[in-house]
C-alpha cells in the first residue's frame, strides 16, 4: 500500500480546503466504489480542542490530565508524543519524560460541546453513525454517495467540514469493512485520508503486526509470538485449526477471518443514552464522612445539569462506593417521581451511602448515576396540593441560567463553596 494513496485536505495538515477531488474519475486515486464504510477520528481530541482557547500553544509540547498524585494523561498533542508521552499514562511519569511539557486540567464540558458539534456534521450526513466515543465514530454513508459524490470525496468533505466549523483537525480511514477501516484512519494520522480498496486490503493487512487485530491484547500476543507468528500474513497462513487450539475456538476463527478482512460487522446507530453519571477518585483514600457527602452533593449537582440540557428526567438513582483495596460496590433505589434536580438526586444518594454505615472505611472512589432516563415531555411530574409554585427546580435553573451567562459554578449550593481538602487553595 503505497503512501500516496493518503491524501491531505487542502493540500497542506490542517489547512481546512474544499474537499479534494482524489474520488474523481481519471483522477489515478484507488477504487473507492464499494468502500462505503469510514471511520473518522479527531487527531489529539482533548488537547486540539484546550489549544482553541490557547493559539499562542500551538507547536508546543501540551498534556492534557489530572495532575495529583493519580493523574493520568487523557490526550496529548503530537509535539508531546515525540518524547513518548501517550494517553492512560502515569502524569508522573509523562512530567518525566517530557518536562517541558504544558499541563492542562481537562474541561469535559468543552469537549462534549465540541464533541456534540462532529457528531451534528456526521449525521448531516448519513443517520448510519456508529459514534464510540467522543472523539471517533463510524459512518455508513453508501445511502450520501448519489447525491454527494465517492466515499473518498465524503471523507474529505467532513474532514473540511470539522475544520471549518470546530476548528479541529481529523483523519479518515475509507474501507469496505469497519476494521480495515479503524486501521486506516491510524495510518493516515494526523489530519490525512487513506482509502483502502476492497482489492487491496489483504496486501494492506498483510505486514502489519498482530496487535493490530481486533482482540489482540499482550496476553493473546503473548501466545501468538510464542507460535512465531509476529505479522498478520503470519496468522492468515496459519491453519485455523491451529489458532483454536492455541487461542480457543472462537477467537482462533476470528483473527483468521480478520487476518483475510473479513469482518461482517455493520454499521449500528447509537442509540439514546440509557443513564447520565458521574464519578471522582479520590487524590488520597478517604475516610471522612462528611467529605464524601460532600462530593456526593457536587456529583448530582453535575449530574443534574447534564439532565436538564439533555432534557431527560430519571427515577433510579445508582450509587458506586470503590474501597483501598479496589473493592466495588453499588447500591441503588427508584424513585415515584422522575428526578432532575440535584438536591433531590442527593437526598437519594446520600441515603444509600448512609445505608452502608461505612464509618470509617477507605474510599478510593464514589460516584452517582442516573438511570431510566425519559424524556421531559414523557415524564410528568405529580402535582402536590399545597406545594409552594417555585421550589428547587426552578432555583436549579435559575443557576443553569447564571452558569451559561458567567462560567461554570459561578452559582453553586452554600455547601460546594468550601473546597475540596485536595483542591489548591485559592
Amino acid at each position: 500500500m503505497s503512501r500516496s494513496q493518503l491524501t491531505r485536505s487542502g493540500g497542506a495538515p490542517g489547512s481546512g480546503g474544499a474537499p479534494g477531488s482524489g474520488g474523481a474519475p481519471g483522477s489515478g486515486s484507488p477504487d473507492d466504489t464499494d468502500c462505503t464504510i469510514l471511520h473518522v477520528d479527531m487527531d489529539a481530541f482533548y488537547a486540539s480542542v484546550e489549544l482553541l482557547s490557547r493559539p499562542h500553544l500551538r507547536g508546543q509540547p501540551v498534556i492534557v490530565g489530572g495532575s495529583g498524585g493519580r493523574g493520568v494523561v487523557l490526550s496529548a498533542t503530537y509535539e508531546a508524543r515525540a518524547f513518548g508521552v501517550h494517553s492512560a499514562m502515569p502524569m508522573g511519569r509523562a512530567r518525566r519524560v517530557c518536562p517541558q511539557a504544558v499541563i492542562i486540567a481537562p474541561d469535559h464540558r468543552h469537549y462534549s460541546r465540541i464533541s456534540a458539534g462532529v457528531m451534528e456534521v456526521f449525521r448531516s450526513i448519513t443517520n448510519l453513525v456508529e459514534p464510540l466515543s467522543l472523539d471517533e465514530a463510524f459512518l455508513d454513508v453508501s445511502g450520501a454517495v448519489r447525491g454527494l459524490g465517492t466515499p473518498r470525496y465524503i471523507g474529505e468533505l467532513i474532514r473540511s467540514r470539522i475544520h471549518d466549523e470546530q476548528g479541529i483537525t481529523a483523519s479518515v480511514g475509507v474501507s469496505t469493512t469497519k476494521f480495515v477501516a479503524k486501521i486506516a484512519s491510524a495510518r493516515a494520522k494526523p489530519d490525512g485520508i487513506l482509502v483502502v480498496p476492497a482489492s487491496d486490503t489483504v496486501a494492506f493487512l498483510h505486514p502489519l503486526p498482530v496487535d493490530a487485530l481486533w482482540g489482540v491484547g499482550q496476553r493473546t500476543e503473548q501466545n501468538l509470538h510464542r507460535l512465531g507468528l509476529r505479522t498478520v500474513a503470519d496468522i492468515a497462513s496459519t491453519p485455523v485449526a491451529t489458532l483454536e487450539r492455541a487461542l480457543g475456538s472462537a477467537l482462533g476463527r476470528h483473527l483468521f477471518a480478520l487476518a483475510w478482512g473479513r469482518d461482517e460487522r455493520r454499521i449500528q446507530p447509537s442509540e439514546p443514552e440509557r443513564s447520565i453519571g458521574a464519578e471522582e477518585t479520590f487524590p488520597q483514600d478517604v475516610d471522612d464522612m462528611d467529605v464524601v457527602g460532600q462530593e456526593v452533593l457536587r456529583l448530582s449537582e453535575k449530574i443534574a445539569v447534564r439532565l436538564r440540557r439533555a432534557g431527560v428526567t430519571g427515577r433510579t438513582v445508582v450509587l458506586k462506593v470503590r474501597f483501598a483495596d479496589f473493592t466495588t460496590i453499588t447500591r441503588s433505589r427508584t424513585v415515584a417521581d422522575p428526578l432532575d434536580v440535584g438536591r433531590d438526586i442527593y437526598l437519594v444518594a446520600r441515603a444509600l451511602l448512609d445505608g452502608l454505615g461505612l464509618q470509617r472505611a477507605r474510599l478510593r472512589l464514589i460516584g452517582v448515576r442516573v438511570e431510566g432516563l425519559r424524556s421531559v415531555a414523557d415524564s410528568p411530574r405529580q402535582l402536590q396540593l399545597g406545594a409552594r409554585e417555585q421550589g428547587w427546580r426552578e432555583a436549579e435553573q435559575a443557576m443553569d441560567r447564571a452558569s451559561a451567562r458567567f462560567g461554570n459554578e459561578s452559582v453553586r449550593p452554600a455547601r460546594l463553596v468550601r473546597p475540596r481538602p485536595w483542591d489548591p487553595a485559592e
